[in-house]
């Protein structure tokens, strides 16, 4: 009865939640139209809150958009095409300002997500103490729940953005973000330490975890549930170099009986193979969380700049294309390569034909009934990244256990190889076997740019990478190279939020 109560009620409701961006980032916003006073009264108005920053959280500059997409771009993964539009040009070529638009918007609709959130979690107690059947409250609960697992998702993007990687060692003295946790009290505008930000997002994440119930797990789900919270912890778990922690709550997710990885072997649901259909239709059974869109209600379109179909619907016009090293590390079995690449033909002057990345390419169900063209509903959280995640932690152990990494491994090549996929890994390899499954795995969903950081001078020694021109590629940008300690790992802190009134916020180095 819970599930039934908590996710029709979500499905009958629609309300974006209205929001004013002032001049800082960090100053309060309405958490809707009607005043303060006023708002967030009953459990409707709970639920339509709820149902805001859900909304609220479709924006283009996050996951349906630059949050993904930027910092795969900025690396080695993709080359822009001679004759592109410019599209997040900057980010390509790694002249990244504070005054960077794209920096700008991800930095501010994180932060504004998060202040709706603080928004909900101060008045939801006293809707809360209103409440007398028992089922509303259980399914508020459930709702704020929600909420602290939202918080915890922004913040964490923040830290993997705009902060240094965690090193427990120094982690106490170095900058983490602005901690916001109030809506209406005023709070200081300083950075608190990576420490303590960290700290932080574990604290949302065990609330969370205190609230969500593993009976609403399910896959591709749309919402928050237990089993992303502990996804994330998993997440964060590994960026903290918590190797026990990651492994515990990996295992959680991955030894649920609510999911299982998408085969590329077997065609369940249509035509097309599992994995296929999950890329094509949004859903699959490894889906932990997707943003739900609809033809009506979507965000951003992730497959435009790889595609650009819809300029003439007759050619491509990619504004980027697969970096060739990244399209030589899948093997004639890896059947991931054909559902994410395509060799096409496009319509540049110069005629280029390349694999192109149809990963993106867009939902089916919106191509046939809107020719809305790639829009794909983002999936955040999938199985696989756990055995990633769960791998690399066994390899990172005090005692680091190999069989059990590249056990976790072979389990996610299997599904989506047409035979074979064991691998071997040990002390001399394993760094170089989990970043290129690490690629293969998670191409263009924006992991790249924080595995460098992270990983620092464990991978390659820290020589970062060099680019080497493609065919008709653009000059500027083919053959950049970047060492693992560039400042500009770290986006720059927005300009605006050191200098608007009252600020205290530190720069980073890439601000200088």
């Amino acid at each position: 009865m819970k599930k039934i109560l908590l996710f029709t009620t979500k499905y009958l409701l629609v309300m974006v939640l209205g929001v004013t961006l002032l001049s800082s980032c960090l100053d309060k916003e309405p958490g809707s139209a009607i005043p303060q006073e006023e708002a967030m009264l009953t459990y409707s108005d709970a639920e339509q809150t709820m149902i805001g920053i859900y909304a609220q959280m479709k924006s283009s500059a996050l996951w349906s958009g630059l949050l993904t997409l930027l910092p795969d771009i900025q690396t080695d993964l993709v080359y822009a095409v001679d004759g592109y539009t410019n599209t997040y040009g900057t980010i390509w070529q790694w002249d990244i300002r504070p005054t960077n638009s794209e920096v700008e918007a991800v930095y501010a609709s994180l932060y504004s997500v998060i202040s709706n959130c603080n928004f909900y979690l101060e008045r939801v107690d006293a809707v809360r103490n209103s409440l007398v059947d028992d089922q509303a409250i259980e399914a508020l609960d459930i709702y704020t729940g929600e909420v602290f697992a939202i918080r915890a998702l922004c913040y964490s993007e923040l830290l993997k953005l705009y902060c240094k990687a965690y090193d427990p060692a120094t982690a106490q003295n170095e900058l983490g973000v602005v901690l916001r946790s109030q809506f209406s009290t005023e709070e200081a505008i300083t950075r608190s330490s990576l420490e303590e930000s960290y700290r932080f997002v574990l604290s949302d994440l065990e609330r969370a975890e205190e609230l969500l119930d593993e009976e609403n797990d399910m896959p591709g789900s749309p919402y928050m549930t237990l089993a992303m919270a502990y996804a994330l912890h998993a997440r964060v778990a590994l960026y903290m170099q918590d190797w026990e922690a990651a492994v515990e709550y990996s295992s959680r997710v991955i030894d649920s009986k609510s999911f299982s990885l998408m085969s590329t072997k077997t065609s369940t649901y249509s035509q097309y193979s599992d994995y296929d259909y999950m890329w094509l239709y949004d859903n699959g059974t490894e889906v932990i969380w997707r943003q739900g869109f609809t033809t009506t209600s979507y965000g951003g379109a992730l497959g435009q700049v790889f595609l650009n179909y819809n300029n003439d619907y007759t050619y491509f016009y990619p504004d980027y294309v697969p970096a060739e090293w990244v399209l030589n590390l899948y093997d004639q079995n890896d059947l991931r390569y054909s559902s994410f690449f395509f060799n096409g033909q496009t319509g540049y002057d110069h005629g280029l034909a390349w694999p192109l990345l149809v990963k993106y390419y867009g939902n089916v169900s919106f191509i046939e009934s809107a020719l809305i063209y790639h829009v794909s509903m983002p999936k955040p959280f999938r199985l696989a990244e756990q055995y990633l995640i769960r791998a690399e932690a066994y390899c990172r152990m005090q005692t680091p256990n190999y069989s059990l990494a590249a056990k976790d491994l072979t389990t996610l090549r299997s599904a989506r190889y047409l035979s074979g996929g064991n691998i071997n890994l040990t002390a001399d390899n394993w760094i170089d076997q989990i970043a290129a499954e690490r690629v293969r795995e998670l191409y263009m969903e924006g992991f790249r740019l924080h595995d460098y950081k992270r990983w620092g001078k464990l991978y390659k020694g820290g020589e970062g990478f060099t680019r080497t021109p493609q065919l008709n590629t653009l000059d500027e940008g083919s053959s950049l190279s970047v060492k693992a300690d560039n400042p500009l790992f770290v986006w720059p802190i927005p300009q605006h939020e050191i200098e608007s009134p009252g600020s205290m916020v530190q720069p980073n180095e890439s601000n200088k």
